[in-house]
């Protein structure tokens, strides 16, 4: 289909992307067709690409989420982008940071409420004075082989994605959710900056953003389910998050695991 048969739905303007955000030490390509941008960000990063590239697709034929789930998205009806980041070192935090830049532009700029449910994904209430929540993004933080220690970020955000083209029913977008703008340049913009901000506060101070992320975690006070690979799970409230970005759960700390919450 033509790239502009749906007019909900209008393409990125590539060129006014790298101008607005070249200044901020942004470098973007949009590609009208990736398997998977993680995939293709962390080739470049094995190529010595800098810190601040972003590689943003269309199309994200092959997308992928934690423990191996598929991330599926129509063209041109949200952000699939990823980030590379240089970190002086690798820390549990950065997927941490990147809910947290999510959360924080779209509550800014879209008019949403939005939370952070640990470890990475971003939930906005699903209908307007609900209460109830949907996933409207999600993130897969990689360290890449060969990469010389850097990180991609890779983020999912549904924007316009209708009712009958979402995964499940626990998923929502920002449409569905009445937000303010659907605009997908002006979204973009605003997470990369948020991110920036976010970014460079972790660097100069490891634990600046901790008080951030407990507040927008809507997954503290909640009684969860820690499901860990091989099959354990562990139930309790999660209590806090620590400085690592470990969740706490009860008495146990996590660093990593498919959390539920419970009712």
């Amino acid at each position: 289909m033509d790239r502009y048969s749906d007019l909900d739905r209008p393409p990125l303007r590539a060129d006014a992307l790298r101008a607005a955000l070249d200044p901020e030490g942004f470098e973007v390509t949009v590609l009208d067709e990736a398997e998977s941008t993680n995939a293709v960000l962390a080739g470049r990063a094995r190529e010595g690409a800098p810190e601040g590239t972003v590689i943003v697709a269309e199309t994200q034929t092959s997308g992928r989420g934690r423990l191996g789930r598929s991330w599926v998205s129509p063209p041109r009806a949200g952000l699939t982008f990823s980030v590379l980041l240089r970190p002086p070192q690798v820390s549990g935090w950065l997927p941490l940071l990147g809910g947290l830049a999510v959360a924080v532009a779209l509550t800014e700029q879209a008019g949403v409420t939005a939370g952070v449910k640990w470890p990475n994904d971003v939930l906005i209430e699903n209908v307007v004075g609900s209460g109830r929540r949907g996933k409207v993004a999600g993130l897969l933080a990689e360290v890449p082989a060969g990469g010389g220690g850097a990180v991609v970020i890779g983020i999912g955000l549904n924007v316009t994605t209708r009712l009958a083209e979402l995964p499940d029913e626990r998923a929502t977008s920002l449409a569905l959710a009445g937000a303010s703008t659907t605009d997908r340049e002006t979204l973009l913009k605003a997470v990369l900056r948020v991110l920036a901000r976010a970014y460079a506060s972790w660097r100069a101070d490891p634990a600046a953003l901790v008080p951030a992320y407990r507040a927008a975690c809507v997954t503290l006070g909640q009684r969860v389910r820690v499901e860990l690979p091989g099959g354990e799970s562990y139930e309790g409230e999660a209590t806090d998050v620590d400085a690592d970005g470990r969740l706490i759960v009860s008495d146990r700390a996590f660093a990593a695991g498919d959390v539920i919450h419970l009712r």
